[in-house]
C-alpha cells in the first residue's frame, strides 16, 4: 500500500505522532477499526502501526475484540502473515505494529491491472492455503478473508487484518441477529449459524477471492449486500471466466456445506499434482528430489535384522552438507550458519550411532545415544511427532506411524496412513491404545501399540475439538455439547451439554484427573474456571479469578496460569489457584514474556517466549529464581525433570538449562532440512525417558542422547 500523508478532521485529524516508541510517519489506510500508519522504530525499522479511532477506545466490547485481535495475529505471526512486533491494547488509543510490508493489496492489484494470469492463479491459490494451514494449525479462524486483506509480496502472499478473527475456543460470542463480514466473501454457515463458524469458513472466503483475483468480480455479484447473502447461502458460484483447470477446485471450496470444501492440506496436494507447466513450488515445498519412492509399508512390518557394523558404515555413513538456511520469519525459523549434520541411516529406518561404527558405547548402565528416520527414503521431511511410553516411542508423520525402541531406535512396527495424509500431531496414549489423527483431522485410529494393528476409528469432522483425560476421549461440539467416549473400546459412555463450555478454551494435563474449562470476559478482568469429571461430565469445581488467565498446567491438586494473555500475547505473572481453599497466588514477571510456551515441574513454571528468553517461577517462593537468554527465535513448549529443562528450536537442535542455576549446559547439532526455508507453526515437545530425552528434528530424524550428559551432545 502506497504511503499518503495524514488527512481527515475531527479526531483523526489529531492523532499521536507517536504510538509507544514508534514515530508514525504517513497513513496506509482506515478501516473500520482504525487507522493504519507507516511507522519508524528507533533502530530505523518500518512497521505498519494500526491505532484504534478515538470513539471505539472507550468501549470496552471493542476493546476485548482487539485485545484478542491483536492475541490472534501475535498467534499466527510467521511466514504468511506480518509478524507482530510489539502492541498495547491497554493504552488510551490502543495500537498493534506489525512489520512492514511492502507490496499492494489483491484488490489495488486487481482495480489496476485487471485479471490474473492462470499461473500466478496457481501460485496465488497455494500461497494462501498454507497461510491458512498455519491460521488454522494454531486454532485461529480469520473469519474475514477478502482481496484487501491479502498483501502480496515478493516472496508470496501474507494475510493481514485479523480484527474479527477468533479461536476456535473463543472467549467472544457473536451478537444474535448481528453479522461480522464481507458478505461477498462470507460462506452461507457465517449468516446461517454464525456461532458454528469454524475453519471451513476461511476455504470458501478463499474460492471467492480466487475468483475475484480471476475475474476482478465475486462468484456471488450483486449491490446489494442482502441479495449477496441470499446467493450465498442459496445459489450456486459463478465461475465464468476462471481458468478450466482450476475452476473445478474452487468450485470445491464454493459448497455450501463445511464438511464438502477440502482442507488447506488437500488444496496444496491437488495443486502439486496439476501440470508442471505451472510453476507452482514457488509456494508449495517440493518433496525431496534425488531418490526414488519405495512401496508403502505394510501395517505390521516386523522388525529388520541389524546390520553388521562395517557393512552399516560402508553403506550408510555419509555427511550431509546442510543447506543455507533461510529467514521464513523471525517468529517461525531460526537462521543457522551453515556446517555439517552426520544421520547414519542404518539398513530399512535402522537407528545410528553417532559418528560411524568407531563411535564407543556408553559403559553399562548408561543411556546410549542414537538417531533413526522413520520414513522411507524421501519421505522423512519434516518434524516427526512422537509420543514416549516405558517400552516404546510412537512417531506420527506424513503418510506413516512408527513405533520405536526407546533404547536403541530400532523400527518395532510400521503402520500406514492414506498417502499424503499428515497427522500434525502426536500419537496419544489413553486407554492403553494409540489415538493418531488422520484425513485431515476428520478421523481419529486407534492403535494397538504392541502391533500398530487399528482397534477401532471414529468420525469427528462434526465435533469442534477433542481432549483426553482419565482414559476417556471428550468430544467437543460447537454448542457445548460434550460426548464421552472410553478410549479403550471407542463406545460412548455419556454425552451431556455443559454450561459455558462453548465459549471455553478447553485443556488437560497428565497431572490432573480434570479437565478445564477457561472463559475469559471480553473486558479482560475476569476468567471462569471449571473443572470437569471426565467420566461423567459433572463440574467439581467452579471457580472466577481475577485478569485474563490461560491455564497451563497442574499440580499436587492445584492449577497454574499465566496472566496477561498467555499463548495469546504477553504472559505478565504466574498464577497458582487452589481450588480447596480458593487461595491465589500470583507471581508477578519481571519482563513479560512474549508468546510464552510454558511447562509445570513441582509446582515450578518454565516459560519460554518468541526470541528465547527462558524464565523460572517458584510459585512456592513467590518470586521468579532465573532468566536466560537462550537466542532461539522460535522454539517447542519446555519440558522439566527437576535436574533440567529441555527445548527444541526450529533448526532441530535440542538445548538443556540446569534447572536449579538457570544455565545453557548442553544442545546438540542442527538438523535442518532439504527444504530448510520451510515454516513450522508449532514445535513438537521433548520427550523425557529412563535415562534419555528423545526430540525430533525438521530432516525427518528422531534422536535421542543422554540425560546425564548434556555438555557432550
Amino acid at each position: 500500500m502506497a504511503p499518503q500523508q495524514n488527512a481527515g478532521a475531527g479526531a483523526e485529524a489529531e492523532l499521536p505522532e507517536y504510538a509507544g516508541h514508534y514515530r508514525l510517519e504517513s497513513r496506509l489506510g482506515s478501516g473500520g477499526m482504525g487507522v493504519v500508519h507507516l511507522a519508524r522504530s528507533t533502530s530505523g525499522m518500518q512497521l505498519a502501526v494500526k491505532v484504534v479511532h478515538a470513539e471505539f477506545a472507550k468501549d470496552p466490547e471493542f476493546r476485548g475484540r482487539f485485545r484478542q485481535e491483536v492475541g490472534a495475529a501475535r498467534r499466527v505471526s510467521g511466514a504468511f502473515t506480518a509478524p507482530v512486533v510489539d502492541a498495547d491494547p491497554e493504552a488510551e488509543r490502543p495500537w498493534m505494529a506489525t512489520l512492514f510490508i511492502p507490496g499492494p493489496t489483491l484488490s489495488d492489484q486487481v482495480k489496476r491491472n485487471g485479471p490474473m494470469e492462470p499461473a500466478r492463479l496457481r501460485r496465488l491459490m497455494a500461497g494462501l492455503a498454507e497461510a491458512l494451514r498455519d491460521i488454522h494449525r494454531v486454532g485461529v479462524v480469520h473469519r474475514d478473508l477478502k482481496p484487501s486483506n491479502v498483501l502480496l509480496a515478493e516472496d508470496g502472499p501474507k494475510v493481514i487484518d485479523f480484527g474479527i478473527s477468533r479461536p476456535k475456543d473463543s472467549e467472544l460470542r457473536t451478537e444474535t441477529g448481528k453479522l461480522i463480514g464481507t458478505p461477498p466473501f462470507m460462506a452461507p454457515e457465517q449468516f446461517r449459524r454464525p456461532r458454528e463458524v469454524g475453519p471451513a469458513a476461511d476455504i470458501f472466503a478463499l474460492g471467492s477471492v480466487m475468483v475475484h483475483a480471476a475475474t476482478g468480480r465475486g462468484p456471488f455479484d450483486s449491490d446489494s449486500p442482502y441479495v449477496v447473502a441470499y446467493q450465498v447461502v442459496h445459489d450456486e458460484p459463478d465461475l465464468t471466466g476462471v481458468p478450466g483447470n482450476l475452476a473445478p477446485l474452487i468450485g470445491r471450496c464454493l459448497a455450501k456445506e463445511p464438511e464438502d470444501r477440502p482442507t488447506p492440506d488437500e488444496l496444496m496436494r491437488e495443486l502439486r499434482s496439476v501440470a508442471a507447466s505451472y510453476d507452482t513450488q514457488a509456494f508449495i515445498p517440493a518433496q525431496r528430489r534425488g531418490d526414488a519412492p519405495e512401496p508403502e509399508p505394510s501395517p505390521t512390518e516386523p522388525r529388520p535384522e541389524p546390520a553388521s557394523a562395517s557393512a552399516s558404515a560402508s553403506a550408510s555413513a555419509r555427511g550431509r552438507l546442510l543447506k543455507r538456511a533461510v529467514l521464513v520469519a523471525a517468529a517461525l525459523v531460526v537462521v543457522v550458519a551453515g556446517g555439517v549434520a552426520s544421520v547414519r541411516l542404518m539398513g530399512d529406518g535402522e537407528a545410528a550411532r553417532p559418528n560411524g561404527s568407531d563411535a564407543p558405547r556408553s559403559a553399562p548402565g548408561r543411556f546410549s545415544p542414537w538417531a533413526v528416520e522413520p520414513a522411507r527414503k524421501g519421505n522423512g521431511n519434516g518434524f516427526p511427532r512422537c509420543s514416549y511410553e516405558t517400552r516404546r516411542l510412537l512417531c506420527a508423520q506424513p503418510g506413516l506411524v512408527t513405533a520405536l525402541d526407546p533404547a536403541d531406535g530400532r523400527v518395532l512396527w510400521r503402520h500406514a496412513l492414506g498417502q499424503g495424509d499428515s497427522p500434525g500431531a502426536p500419537p496419544v496414549l489413553s486407554g492403553g491404545l494409540a489415538h493418531v489423527l488422520t484425513h485431515a483431522g476428520r478421523r481419529l485410529e486407534a492403535l494397538d501399540p504392541s502391533s500398530g494393528e487399528a482397534r477401532w476409528t471414529l468420525d469427528v469432522s462434526s465435533y469442534r475439538g477433542f481432549r483426553y483425560a482419565g482414559g476417556m476421549l471428550l468430544l467437543i461440539g460447537a454448542d457445548g455439547r460434550v460426548t464421552g467416549v472410553d478410549s479403550a473400546s471407542g463406545e460412548t459412555r455419556w454425552a451431556r451439554r455443559i454450561p459455558g463450555l462453548s465459549e471455553g478454551y478447553v485443556v488437560s494435563f497428565a497431572e490432573s484427573p480434570w479437565v478445564f474449562v477457561a472463559s475469559t470476559s471480553a473486558d479482560g478482568s475476569r476468567t471462569r474456571v471449571m473443572a470437569v469429571d471426565p467420566n461423567t461430565g459433572d463440574v467439581r469445581w467452579d471457580a472466577r479469578l481475577d485478569g485474563a488467565l490461560t491455564p497451563v498446567g497442574a499440580f499436587d491438586g492445584d492449577v497454574f496460569f499465566l496472566s496477561g494473555g498467555g499463548d495469546y500475547g504477553e504472559a505478565k505473572a504466574v498464577v497458582r489457584y487452589t481450588p480447596e481453599s480458593g487461595a491465589t497466588r500470583r507471581v508477578a514477571l519481571p519482563v513479560p514474556v512474549s508468546q510464552a510456551q510454558a511447562t509445570v515441574h513441582a509446582g515450578v513454571v518454565h516459560l519460554l517466549g518468541t526470541g528465547g528468553s527462558l524464565v523460572a517461577v517458584d510459585t512456592r517462593a513467590g518470586k521468579q529464581v532465573w532468566s536466560v537468554q537462550t537466542s532461539v527465535s522460535q522454539g517447542s513448549a519446555p519440558v522439566s525433570d527437576g535436574r533440567r529443562v529441555y527445548f527444541l528450536a526450529a533448526d532441530g537442535r535440542l538445548l538443556a538449562v540446569d534447572a536449579a542455576e538457570g544455565k545453557l549446559i548442553g544442545q546438540t547439532p542442527p538438523r535442518l532440512s532439504a527444504n530448510s526455508a520451510e515454516a513450522t507453526a508449532a514445535l513438537p515437545v521433548p520427550g523425557i525417558g529412563d535415562g534419555g530425552i528423545y526430540a525430533t528434528a525438521p530432516d525427518g530424524t528422531v534422536f535421542a542422547v543422554d540425560a546425564d550428559t548434556p555438555s557432550a551432545w
